[in-house]
């Protein structure tokens, strides 16, 4: 059994004169995972989060993480033991971006000159340029300021990461960066990270449990993404997964069997670009020198870089191979390798027989 980081037992928050936010919450929550907390609005997943911090006291029943209960520890120790991320990153806007990243390592006692070498490393951890360090909030992208308060949560190197709705104000096209990004890191970092979303896509794609909060504070269910997908708990929880539920579940399909084309490409080196003479008349897709893609060249026209979609590794799921082909301009989905570098593409109808037929095979066992 995995070994429990945080606890809920029999939690419930009630405000004076409306219903409870939060109703007899018992749940365990694993070490080194990412659980997420997801549900519609009103719903108690934000209460439940902030209890685990204390920046909402329980009106009863025992929160613990690492075998102490919180209330055992001082509010301001407890918060500063925890990394926080929330919606709209919170930074402090006179402050450059470093010092915005050591603000906790500080209040905890560190040089300055130690805390402004952990954030300049730590802008490297999340994907941001040295160059960046001396900027201040408002000159950073939406992206690159979430990245900046992930990277603040990381100084103090804490345990427990609790992070609020923190991708929601961006595109979805930063969004979908910015889950894979936390991905990237909880692979190397193992913290244990409770995160909240009212999307359940990003709750299946970023959850190894999700936890389904109904209205009235209750827990509709708690279980694997992929559980979730394929038996909801109740009409409550199959409701909010939606009818489209089955089309989710194909993350979790393997794509062993799609089949990756050859491409005509075209090479885009210091030089200028050098064609592959039998692709003449369809689309071709634009490598640099490393045959690394950077889009797609339209029939028909002069070379002009028409950007490429999402891209597929093969042992993604078959709904990574098929949001490959649906997102890209030629139909066709590219493969790349570890290395980022061109295996070839994956044809969209053929992603949709394979889907099919992974329809059939579970309907059959149901």
């Amino acid at each position: 059994m995995d070994q429990a980081m945080i606890e809920f037992q029999s939690v419930t928050k009630q405000y004076p004169g409306g219903q409870p936010a939060v109703d007899g919450l018992s749940m365990s929550i694993a070490k080194g995972s990412v659980t997420v907390f997801v549900g519609p609005s009103g719903c108690g997943k934000t209460t439940s989060l902030r209890m685990i911090n204390r920046m909402v006291e329980p009106t009863s029943g025992t929160i613990t993480v690492d075998g102490r209960d919180v209330t055992s520890v001082p509010a301001a120790e407890l918060r500063r033991s925890m990394g926080y991320v929330m919606q709209s990153a919170g930074l402090l806007p006179h402050r450059s971006v470093l010092d915005n990243i050591a603000t906790v390592p500080r209040l905890n006692g560190v040089s300055k000159a130690e805390a402004r070498k952990r954030a300049r490393e730590l802008l490297d951890v999340v994907g941001l340029a040295a160059s960046l360090g001396g900027r201040y909030p408002s000159q950073l992208s939406g992206g690159q300021q979430q990245r900046v308060g992930v990277a603040r949560a990381l100084a103090a190197d804490p345990p427990v990461l609790l992070m609020d709705e923190p991708f929601s104000a961006v595109d979805p096209v930063v969004r979908d960066e910015l889950q894979q990004e936390l991905l990237r890191l909880q692979k190397d970092l193992a913290k244990t990270i409770v995160f909240v979303t009212h999307d359940i896509d990003e709750a299946t794609i970023l959850g190894d449990k999700v936890a389904v909060f109904a209205t009235g504070g209750k827990l509709a269910q708690y279980a694997s993404p992929e559980e979730i997908l394929r038996a909801p708990a109740n009409q409550f929880v199959a409701s909010f997964v939606g009818r489209d539920r089955g089309f989710r579940h194909l993350g979790f399909a393997p794509s062993d069997g799609v089949a990756i084309h050859p491409v005509p490409t075209i090479i885009r080196a210091s030089g200028g670009y050098e064609s592959d003479s039998s692709a003449a008349g369809g689309w071709q897709l634009v490598v640099d020198a490393d045959k690394r893609p950077l889009g797609w060249s339209a029939p028909g026209t002069e070379i002009e870089l028409v950007p490429g979609g999402s891209l597929f590794r093969p042992g993604d799921s078959l709904r990574r191979a098929l949001d490959s082909a649906l997102s890209s301009p030629s139909g066709l989905g590219v493969a790349v390798d570890a290395d980022g570098v061109v295996l070839g593409v994956v044809r969209g109808g053929e992603v949709l027989a394979l889907i099919e037929e992974a329809r059939q095979v579970r309907q059959a066992a149901l």
